[in-house]
């Protein structure tokens, strides 16, 4: 073996002795030195340390395994080298994150969830951007919302009933400068589209509509066999374009307003002139200017506010545009209010985020603060209030029953449908989900694939069943969540009560602006003489400090009118 064939580098092993190098010489054909020799005759104080250590490691490992060695300590300085560079780049990125600062003194970060790759549909990476998601993000630990806590229940036996209570928002500049820049996450369901049929063909089973389409059973289990491209009924069957000859139809004007919502949208209706239109109060400038505020009415609303609140041709009464809404598909108001309350993402294609509230509450907090509070800083994308007093889906049907909100036997039906499918009372098991049932004149919420499966479920429950949705709520939510990861946020009653305030309805308001009525005054009552005279011989000075009861004048009445019976019969009393 030779010195070339180790691999033994110049000057790397000048100690070698002459007899060893003439040895070398020789059997490489006599006098020709190899070209790896070389000799230094004063070597440097340097290489003989060198010399001293290689000999030292030599002494307990081959040459082969030195290499080896030499080898692993170079990998790990490149290891090592690749680390710094790539945290270097890290922290480079981290710094172009967004601070946003809360009262100027506090800041935080917001997160974006970024794939690096993407398949396209040939199966090979394509060059298209990465998408980002809006993550969700945590307050500074100093900030006061971290430590707000709800006070005890003021103590007013005499008022019993719910009551809001305080929330901690963000000022409505911060809330704006949180709004996501990306839509959030939308695990399982990428992509959803909706069922159209003309004409439609009825499978012959119960319930459904032909607005809803008249879906079958096994369209109906199909549904909630969750993947990641579906297409499902979703109200508005029959027509191309939500609102154009589908039954809840419109003016052209009034949807190309609707298109043009990109942003944040309010929603409410009034159908059957059933409650006054109230006005939005403690809204900031910039959400007059860039939030969408729609009202959906029926004719005969119409008719009552051209009369009575001064709608005329630009279809706005204070901040509210109102949007007619003609060939109604249901008989019910109740179930036709189900159509904006549950499908806001058909009729607004483009809005980010919506706020459904009944038509009898007044909004009383800005749309910012409220979807800050509910939605970006609990990272979800469906928010609703509990009910504040049941959380059971029986305890509620038969509340419904005894309060006359539907027919008795089709809420006993749908129960007992659901019963077939696994619906079971509420307990702890369910936990962390506090409740199955919500208040439901309140809905926030992103319109992202995820959510808008959930509602477009939720209203074909209601358009084959009874029109009472908070019954079918807990059923579509833990089907749904039975095969992702979703979950929505389930506020406390209280918490919506403090940014809605519940009004009256318009029958009722009428009711209580009517006079009272007149009665004619009663008769004047005949006193005996010798009673009166009683009276005036009365002392008044024994009359002072004495309490007045209510009727002891009508019981010394009687007495006395016994007394005087008794003595016209002709007995004398006191004798006997």
């Amino acid at each position: 073996m030779t010195g070339g064939s180790l691999g033994i580098r110049s000057a790397s092993y000048g100690s070698l002795d002459k007899a060893l190098q003439q040895q070398l010489q020789q059997q490489n054909g006599g006098g020709v030195l190899l070209p790896i020799q070389t000799t230094r005759t004063k070597p440097a104080k340097m290489f003989k340390e060198k010399e001293r250590v290689f000999h030292w490691i030599c002494k307990f490992a081959g040459r082969k395994k030195v290499g080896m060695l030499f080898l692993c300590v170079a990998s790990a300085f490149v290891f090592a080298w690749v680390l710094y560079v790539g945290k270097g780049e890290d922290t480079s990125d981290a710094g172009s994150v967004p601070n946003i600062r809360l009262n100027r003194t506090m800041a935080f970060n917001m997160v974006d969830n970024k794939t690096s790759t993407f398949w396209g549909s040939t199966g090979g990476l394509t060059s298209h951007p990465p998408p980002s998601y809006f993550m969700g993000y945590t307050l500074p630990p100093q900030h006061p919302c971290n430590s707000f806590t709800l006070p005890p229940p003021p103590a007013d036996k005499k008022r019993t009933g719910p009551r809001p209570c305080p929330v901690c928002y963000l000022p409505v500049e911060e809330a704006i400068s949180l709004m996501p820049k990306a839509p959030s996450f939308s695990p399982v369901v990428k992509s959803l589209t909706y069922i159209h049929e003309d004409p439609i063909k009825r499978g012959g089973e119960f319930g459904g509509s032909e607005f809803g389409g008249y879906p079958t059973l096994k369209q109906r289990y199909d549904s909630y066999d969750i993947i990641e491209m579906m297409s499902v009924h979703c109200g508005f069957v029959r027509g191309e374009k939500p609102g154009r000859n589908t039954g809840f139809d419109m003016e052209e004007s009034d949807l190309a307003a609707m298109e043009e919502c990109h942003g944040v949208v309010v929603v409410s209706a009034i159908f059957g002139a059933f409650d006054d239109i109230q006005q939005p109060s403690n809204i900031s400038e910039y959400s007059r200017k860039t939030v969408c505020f729609f009202m959906f009415v029926d004719e005969r609303t119409e008719e009552y506010l051209k009369n009575n609140s001064g709608l005329d041709e630009r279809r706005k009464i204070g901040i509210w545009r109102v949007v007619v809404v003609h060939n109604l598909p249901y008989t019910d108001g109740r179930r036709n209010g189900k159509v904006p309350k549950l499908l806001t993402h058909r009729l607004f294609p483009h809005a980010r985020f919506s706020l459904w509230i009944d038509g009898k509450l007044e909004l009383v907090v800005d749309p910012h603060q409220i979807l800050e509070r509910h939605l970006w800083r609990k990272n979800a994308t469906f928010a609703i209030s509990r009910h504040y007093r049941r959380f059971d889906v029986f305890v509620e049907a038969e509340a419904n029953k005894a309060a006359g909100k539907y027919d008795n036997s089709s809420i006993d039906f749908q129960i007992e449908f659901y019963k077939g499918e696994g619906l079971t009372p509420f307990s702890s098991s369910k936990f962390p989900i506090t409740s199955d049932v919500p208040e439901g004149c309140v809905i926030i919420r992103e319109h992202v694939p995820i959510s808008n499966l959930f509602t477009c479920l939720w209203f074909n429950e209601v358009d084959r069943f009874t029109s009472r949705d908070q019954i079918s709520f807990s059923t579509v939510r833990d089907k749904i969540q039975a095969k992702t990861n979703w979950t929505l946020n389930m506020f406390l009653d209280c918490e919506r009560r403090n940014f809605v305030v519940q009004k009256y309805h318009r029958d009722v308001l009428e009711h209580k602006a009517q006079p009272p009525p007149v009665y004619p005054p009663p008769p004047p009552i005949l006193v005996n003489e010798s009673a009166d005279k009683m009276a005036l011989d009365f002392p008044t000075e024994r009359l002072t400090g004495i309490p007045v009861r209510s009727g002891s004048t009508r019981r010394m009445r009687r007495s006395y009118r016994r007394h005087r019976k008794v003595v016209a019969s002709g007995t004398d009393v006191d004798s006997s």
